[in-house]
């Protein structure tokens, strides 16, 4: 049976609000403080425009793909306080499992990729736990 994986990529907010959660399908994200933004951010830390997720294609893979995030707007502005991803300030960071996110004080992400690998096509008997009993038996538990 060739095995298939499905994936799921989600991100967990932090900011002023508390937590959120967005599961990511959509090709693109906009990251900011701005009502127009996909993913909205409410600190005032944050710039309007503060970062942008595009979807990317894995070459193995055509029906598997990874996000990758960049500081600022879809036309190239920088945020004013610019990306720090575990720990390190960077442009632009190519999404990996529990990756750190921070926007500014007090205002994180959490990148996580979820894979649910499961089998196609028929199941044998063997991947389930199954216990048959002998009705007759049961009349022996009885007379204990």
């Amino acid at each position: 049976m060739a095995a298939e994986t499905n994936e799921s990529h989600l991100l967990i907010l932090e900011d002023d609000q508390g937590r959120k959660e967005f599961s990511l399908e959509n090709p693109i994200y906009s990251i900011g403080r701005d009502r127009d933004c996909n993913i909205r951010l409410v600190s005032q830390f944050v710039s309007r425009r503060h970062a942008t997720l595009v979807r990317l294609p894995r070459e193995q893979n055509g029906q598997s793909y990874y996000y990758r995030i960049v500081d600022g707007d879809a036309k190239g502005k920088l945020s004013s306080n610019g990306l720090m991803i575990n720990g390190r300030k960077t442009p632009s960071h190519d999404l990996r499992n529990e990756d750190e996110i921070v926007f500014g004080p007090q205002v994180r992400a959490i990148y996580y990729l979820l894979r649910n690998t499961h089998r196609s096509g028929m199941t044998d008997a063997s991947e389930y736990d199954i216990t048959l009993i002998n009705p007759g038996m049961t009349d022996d538990l009885e007379e204990i």
